[in-house]
C-alpha cells in the first residue's frame, strides 16, 4: 500500500496493475517508477529516525518557549507550531512502522484495524500540517510588522491577539479540510493470497461489474485462498454536471493550502529583507551620536538575528511546502495519468521533506537565537550554570523587555 503523508493518497500495491496500465508512464517516464522502488526500501527507516529526532526537538522547543523570560508573540506562535509539528511526528511513527519497516502479512498489514488507522493518519496528519502552514504565515506577518510598522506592533501583535489568532488556526484547518475527509473511504476487497508468502497472487474484475464497486472474481490456486483486505480508496461526488468534489479537494489541496501561502510567504520574506536594508541605511544616516550610534547598533544586531532566523525557517516552508502546490496543481490541470505516474510516486519523497522541515526548527533556534540557547542551558545543563550565565539571561530579558517598549518583538 502506498500511503502518503501530506498528499492523502493511500493506494493498495496489489490494485496498481488494474485499469493502469495505460497510465503508468504517460508523463514522468520509468526513472519515476526505478526512483520510488529504490528510495521505498529506506523511506521507512529515514522517517522514523527523523520522527523521533523531530519529537525530542519540538518537546524541547514547547519546553523552552513557554519558560516565562521567553514569553512573547512572536515566541507564542512558534510554540503553536511546535505543537503541530509534535502532534505530526507522534502520527507518523505507528504508521511507518507498520507500512515500512515491520514485515508483516498482507492479511496483517491490510486488516481492518489498521486500515482504519491509516484513514483517520491522512486525516489527521493533513489537518495538523494545515495548523502548521498558518502558523507559518501568521509568524511572517507579524514578523512583517514589527520590522515595517514598529510604531503599531504594540497594540496590533499583543498576546491576546496572538493567542486568539492561533486558537482561530487550530479550529478553522480542520473545517477547510473537510472535503479531504469525505473523499477518503475504507473499501474492502476480496484477495487471493499465497499461504507461503501472503502477497496477492491473483484476481480480476468481474466481467459485468464495475471496478468502482470492486466486485472481483477469483480464480483458486494451490496453495492459495480468498482473503478480505481494507483499503483506502479515494472516491468522488458529482456536485454539479461538470464540477466534482475531487477536483475542489486538490483545488484546497494545491491553491488555498499550499500555492497561496507560499506566495504571500515569498513576498513578505522580500520586503522583510528590503525593509531591513533600508531602515539600516537610514539610521546609519541619522545617527551622529556614537555613543548612541553603538546602543542602537546592539538593538539592530538582535533585531537582525531574530528576523534572519525568521526566514530561515520561512525559506524551509517554501522549499517543502512549494514544489508540493505546483504538483498538485498539475494533477488538476493534466489529470489522473499525472496522479498515478508522476504524483504517487513523489509521495513518500514529499513526506521526508515535510518531516525534515517539521524538525528541523529546533537545530535553527540554537544557531541564531542567542537567547534560545542561553535559556535552553539554564534548563538542562544546571551544574555549568554560572552566575555570569544568570546575569546574561537577565541582560537578554531587560534587552527584550526594552525591545517591547519600542514596539519590536524579541525572539
Amino acid at each position: 500500500m502506498e500511503c502518503n503523508l501530506f498528499n492523502n493518497t493511500c493506494t493498495p500495491s496489489y490494485d496498481m496493475n488494474v485499469s493502469r496500465e495505460n497510465e503508468t508512464y504517460q508523463y514522468c517516464g520509468e526513472h519515476f517508477q526505478s526512483f520510488q522502488m529504490s528510495y521505498d526500501h529506506y523511506h521507512g527507516y529515514i522517517s522514523l529516525f527523523v520522527c523521533i529526532f523531530g519529537i525530542v526537538a519540538n518537546t524541547l522547543n514547547i519546553i523552552v518557549l513557554t519558560r516565562k523570560e521567553m514569553r512573547s508573540p512572536t515566541n507564542s506562535i512558534l510554540t503553536g507550531l511546535a505543537i503541530a509539528d509534535l502532534l505530526v511526528m507522534l502520527d507518523y511513527i505507528p504508521f511507518t512502522l507498520h507500512l515500512n519497516i515491520m514485515n508483516k502479512s498482507k492479511r496483517d498489514k491490510f486488516n481492518y484495524n489498521w486500515t482504519m488507522f491509516v484513514l483517520f493518519h491522512s486525516n489527521f496528519s493533513q489537518v495538523c500540517h494545515t495548523i502548521s502552514i498558518y502558523l507559518t504565515v501568521v509568524l511572517a506577518i507579524w514578523r512583517y510588522i514589527a520590522v515595517v510598522y514598529p510604531q503599531h506592533n504594540r497594540q496590533w501583535c499583543t498576546m491576546k491577539t496572538t493567542t486568539v489568532t492561533i486558537l482561530v488556526g487550530y479550529i478553522v484547518c480542520p473545517l477547510l479540510c473537510l472535503p479531504i475527509y469525505v473523499t477518503s473511504k475504507l473499501k474492502s476487497r476480496i484477495v487471493l493470497l499465497n499461504q507461503l508468502d501472503n502477497n496477492a497472487v491473483n484476481y480480476s474484475v468481474h466481467p459485468g461489474g464495475n471496478q468502482s464497486d470492486h466486485n472481483v472474481t477469483l480464480y483458486d490456486e494451490t496453495n492459495s485462498y480468498n482473503a478480505t483486505l481494507y483499503f483506502i480508496d479515494l472516491v468522488d461526488y458529482n456536485l454539479t454536471n461538470e464540477i466534482k468534489l475531487s477536483v475542489i479537494n486538490f483545488w484546497i489541496y494545491s491553491v488555498v493550502i499550499k500555492i497561496i501561502p507560499c506566495i504571500a510567504l515569498t513576498v513578505l520574506s522580500l520586503r522583510l529583507i528590503f525593509a531591513l536594508i533600508e531602515t539600516k541605511k537610514r539610521r546609519e544616516k541619522l545617527l551622529t551620536n556614537k555613543s548612541k550610534l553603538n546602543k542602537t547598533l546592539e538593538k539592530e544586531k538582535r533585531t537582525d538575528r531574530t528576523t534572519k532566523m525568521l526566514l530561515a525557517v520561512l525559506l524551509l516552508f517554501l522549499i517543502t511546502e512549494f514544489p508540493q502546490g505546483i504538483l498538485g496543481l498539475l494533477t488538476i490541470m493534466l489529470g489522473k495519468g499525472f496522479f498515478t505516474s508522476c504524483y504517487i510516486k513523489l509521495g513518500a519523497l514529499m513526506d521526508i521533506l515535510a518531516l525534515i522541515n517539521s524538525a528541523i526548527n529546533f537545530i535553527l533556534y540554537c544557531i541564531m537565537s542567542r537567547q534560545f540557547r542561553v535559556t535552553f542551558q539554564a534548563l538542562f545543563r544546571p551544574k555549568y550554570f554560572t552566575r555570569e550565565d544568570h546575569e546574561e539571561i537577565h541582560v537578554l530579558n531587560g534587552a527584550m523587555l526594552n525591545q517591547t517598549q519600542t514596539h519590536v518583538t524579541q525572539v
